[in-house]
């Protein structure tokens, strides 16, 4: 028997949008992302609370939080998530603006609490950690999310093999580009504000490309049905699912490393993240085990 896992490759369809915007102050970040269905808008920076941008996302059916709701806490950004995620609801957009300023806070926050034993990035730590369960419980989200940063210098070695800006990335986790299907600078031209594709798994978007900072435009590109399309929930593991797994791990000795390898698998830290597919998926695993 072969012990080949490879699958035949199947044809998919897009989910909702998941991406970074990011580009200097005043070019139009948040205009946009407000433009899209619904949105459920987690403003860290409390700079949406101006007339014109609560008039958008009122006219969009949209909701807000702002810092003083708690936003610049991730915890509480994950937990809105999860809610998100796990409760009917008629948001179709998340928009976290900015993912800056969130990143930046939980490092300040690390820094502070250090002081002096603060050395080789450690106050990076909690923040990074945090950045990665976020994007966990992104990726289980059916809503479009837009993860807004400001710009910071890209730098890179020249022709003579100098260090040298060679660009413009997002400020915030290096990481994040890596997770998302899209990454997006603005700028504003002679001709208007563009988007320019940096990185890009869609077909509608080459890298390099640029084009009008219009929802419509984008929308065409990605495909409308999809970015408007309802949400769906995730039903998470019930209570009994809960005791049984419970009662077969006192049985059946799994190593850590086996668990850990399945959390990582879902996309979760725990077994009460798990939904009720991946739950029962375990303990069917679980109970092969006992009767072998």
């Amino acid at each position: 028997m072969t012990k080949l896992k490879a699958k035949p490759p199947e044809e998919t369809k897009p989910g909702k949008t998941k991406g970074v915007i990011y580009g200097a102050s005043g070019v139009g970040k948040t205009w946009f992302t407000l433009s899209f269905p619904t949105p459920y808008y987690f403003d860290t920076e409390g700079g949406a609370d101006l007339r014109h941008y609560q008039a958008r996302l009122k006219e969009a059916g949209g909701a807000y939080l702002g810092p003083e709701d708690g936003t610049l806490d991730f915890n509480f950004l994950i937990e809105q998530i999860q809610a998100l995620a796990t409760e009917k609801h008629t948001y179709k957009t998340l928009i976290i603006d900015s993912i800056t300023k969130i990143y930046q806070t939980a490092i300040s926050n690390e820094q502070e609490r250090l002081g002096d034993k603060d050395a080789f990035g450690a106050s990076k730590k909690p923040a990074v950690a945090a950045m990665r369960r976020l994007v966990n419980w992104i990726m289980r989200l059916d809503m479009n999310v837009w993860f807004v940063a400001h710009e910071t210098a890209e730098w890179g070695l020249n022709a003579k093999g100098d260090r040298t800006e060679i660009g413009k990335a997002p400020d915030t986790w290096d990481k994040l580009i890596y997770e998302l299907d899209y990454a997006g600078r603005v700028v504003k031209t002679s001709g208007g504000r563009v988007m320019i594709t940096r990185k890009s798994r869609l077909l509608g978007f080459p890298e390099g490309e640029a084009f009008p900072l219009e929802y419509a435009e984008f929308a065409t590109r990605y495909g409308k049905d999809f970015i408007e399309g309802e949400s769906k929930i995730i039903t998470l593991i019930d209570q009994d699912r809960l005791n049984v797994i419970t009662k077969l791990l006192t049985v059946v000795k799994v190593e850590p490393e086996s668990m850990e390898k399945y959390f990582t698998k879902c996309g979760v830290e725990k077994v009460e993240e798990l939904t009720v597919e991946q739950g029962d998926k375990l303990i069917e695993g679980l109970k092969k085990k006992v009767a072998n």
